[in-house]
């Protein structure tokens, strides 16, 4: 995730460091409204969202008999290993996704950061330290903690905490960074904060009846000691979420739906590799002492339905040696590329958004083309694929090669999805098995491809490119973080984009087994009277 949201958090953790000042604590009172109005007999949906978690990781765990959690999840429930994420992979995109429904295109967040062509000026949610700093904290903060959900997220598609509150259902938030609901919240911001990133005292937010953000918005605060302090990353950890879902569990307070969000996994791997078992093992502890909450983890899957997901997979990046960055302005040395900080001017001629392993690339001159833009970046042979719209049909092209393959929605193709494509010749680029015959066609290496890509594509206004690297090599402008030697996501491949899905407690499936599918099945879940499987 880059992603990732605890990184936005991380702004407000390097002020502290600088200015050493305390966080005052906020003072909600969700506990109070939150418990389920529904039969006390009814099931809960718990959702758990390990970030960058990884089905690769969970066989390897089990075999070495290291995961007892997951495994009596898996054993006694469901286990899918290709949940399709939503593009790019990064956090904030993928959870409006799960949360909406629907794919960029329509729920409006293009990624980590994008560029507003309305506004003129690059939206970042919080990619790095460096990058924050050189954006600056009051833009970075005022776009993850007010706009992300007041103004960017489509106010026009509903969030399934908005769709449970008209159903008179019950739904609480910790941690997530897509929270968007029908209750009235607030999030209280530190006074050394206040004065530094010119922000006010208060957010006035709407969220889900229960909103935990951190220590920015702590409704346990005086009856549960969470760790959310200084060197707890302010509460964004998988101890405090983890915590705050005990509480709630022994206090029968749980709501219809919860969704929890644990960011801890996907900064190990980021530094150590995708194929590092330590943060699992971790993650897997912790699960195990929630369903333990419950009596037992029979009693817990009796009691509620549990599902733990993974955001997005991981791609290893290679070590320093082996040239792992591809450096965006080198590569596009002829043209003035925008500086982090900069504002946009008459004589800015492209702007980057890198989102790790994917990158927006927009070009502001019109004798400057999409086309030729990618020509030059073609020709860099760590680049996967270069993408743009041009009227209703999308133009993909093959890093190295330079084949060339046209897309569009409609037509005589039918997919998995029952999605419908006019595909045109070079199906190869994008690992497409086209059967003209039967009128189908299959993806194979990048998992709904036509659709995300679109999705990406037209996810905001603006003549822009979507670049994805090579597996083993990240994208960067002049303060991107890089991974070297680590992990990265962001593209449309297999490995950053199947993520696991385990379901306990119902024998329901889903029709399909995409993040964006997921609304709709767990709104099933919610308002369906029984479950099998108890």
């Amino acid at each position: 995730m880059k992603k990732k949201m605890s990184r936005i958090l991380l702004s407000v953790f390097i002020l502290t460091i600088v200015i050493g000042c305390q966080n005052p604590k906020p003072k909600e009172q969700d506990l109070m409204r939150i418990k389920s109005a529904a039969d006390v007999n009814t099931k809960k949906v718990i959702l758990l969202m390990a970030d960058t978690l990884m089905a690769q990781s969970i066989d390897k765990g089990i075999k070495a008999q290291e995961l007892p959690a997951l495994k009596f999840l898996i054993d006694h429930g469901q286990y899918y290993k290709d949940l399709v994420s939503s593009f790019p992979t990064m956090s904030v995109t993928i959870d409006s996704s799960l949360l909406t429904g629907k794919y960029p295109d329509v729920h409006r967040v293009p990624g980590l950061t994008w560029y507003s062509a309305e506004s003129k000026k690059i939206i970042n949610y919080g990619t790095g330290p460096l990058e924050v700093l050189g954006h600056g904290i009051h833009p970075v903060l005022t776009d993850a903690l007010i706009h992300l959900n007041g103004s960017h997220l489509n106010r026009n598609v509903p969030t399934i905490y908005e769709d449970l509150a008209r159903q008179g259902l019950k739904s609480g938030s910790i941690n997530g960074l897509i929270y968007r609901g029908a209750s009235d919240h607030k999030l209280s911001i530190p006074g050394w904060i206040q004065g530094t990133a010119s922000l006010p005292k208060e957010i006035q937010v709407k969220g889900p009846d229960l909103l935990s953000l951190g220590s920015l918005s702590n409704p346990f605060e005086g009856v549960e000691n969470l760790p959310d302090g200084l060197t707890n990353r302010l509460g964004m950890n998988n101890n405090f979420a983890i915590d705050a879902v005990k509480h709630l569990i022994q206090t029968h307070k749980l709501p219809d739906f919860l969704f929890v969000y644990l960011p801890d996994l996907d900064q190990k791997l980021h530094k150590k590799g995708p194929t590092d078992l330590n943060g699992v093992k971790k993650l897997d502890q912790q699960l195990g002492s929630l369903l333990k909450t419950f009596g037992s983890p029979e009693k817990a899957l009796k009691d509620a339905v549990i599902i733990v997901i993974g955001d997005s997979g991981m791609t290893p990046i290679l070590p320093a040696g082996q040239n792992p960055v591809i450096d965006l302005p080198a590569l596009l040395a002829d043209a003035r590329v925008l500086r982090p900080g900069e504002d946009v001017s008459e004589e800015t001629e492209i702007i980057l958004a890198v989102n790790e392993t994917m990158a927006y690339v927009y070009s502001l001159k019109a004798d400057r083309s999409l086309s030729d833009v990618a020509a030059v970046l073609k020709d860099d042979p760590r680049i996967d694929f270069i993408a743009w719209k041009e009227k209703e049909w999308v133009n993909v092209m093959q890093g190295s090669t330079a084949k060339l393959l046209k897309f569009k929605a409609g037509g005589t193709l039918t997919d998995e999805y029952r999605q419908s494509w006019t595909v045109g010749q070079n199906s190869e680029v994008l690992d497409i098995k086209v059967n003209a015959a039967a009128h189908s066609l299959d993806y194979n290496e990048y998992p709904d491809v036509l659709k995300r890509l679109s999705g990406a594509l037209h996810s905001h206004k603006g003549e822009f490119l979507v670049v994805t690297a090579k597996p083993g090599y990240e994208l960067a402008d002049k303060a991107s973080p890089t991974h070297k030697g680590g992990g990265g996501h962001g593209s449309i491949r297999k490995m950053e984009s199947l993520v696991p899905l385990i379901i306990g407690g119902t024998d329901q499936k889903p029709e399909y087994l995409r993040m964006v599918d997921l609304k709709a099945y767990l709104l099933s879940l919610l308002t369906q009277k029984t479950h099998n499987g108890e």
